[in-house]
C-alpha cells in the first residue's frame, strides 16, 4: 500500500475506511458508487490522483455483515 512519495500508514487506512464507510451509510452511496467515492477520498487525503489499487479494493470490501442489514440494525461506525 506504500508508494513513493505517497505514502499512507495503517493508521489513515484505518481512518479513510472508517470515513468511507460513514459516507456510504449516511449518503446512502449505491454500490456500484463506492469505488468512486474511496477513489475521491484517497485522492482528496493523499493529494494525488495516482492511487493504490490494492488500498482501493481494502477501502471498499462490504461490512461482514453488507451495508443494508448494518443500516438495518442502526450499526454505528464509531467515525
Amino acid at each position: 500500500m506504500d508508494q513513493p512519495g505517497n505514502r499512507v500508514s495503517a493508521f489513515d487506512c484505518d481512518i479513510l475506511r472508517g470515513a468511507f464507510i460513514k459516507s456510504v451509510i449516511e449518503n446512502n452511496i449505491p454500490e456500484d458508487k463506492w469505488r468512486a467515492e474511496a477513489s475521491l477520498l484517497i485522492s482528496n487525503f493523499t493529494d494525488c490522483d495516482d492511487i493504490d489499487p490494492e488500498l482501493l479494493e481494502w477501502i471498499v470490501r462490504s461490512s461482514p455483515l453488507g451495508t443494508e442489514k448494518a443500516q438495518a440494525l442502526g450499526w454505528r461506525w464509531g467515525v
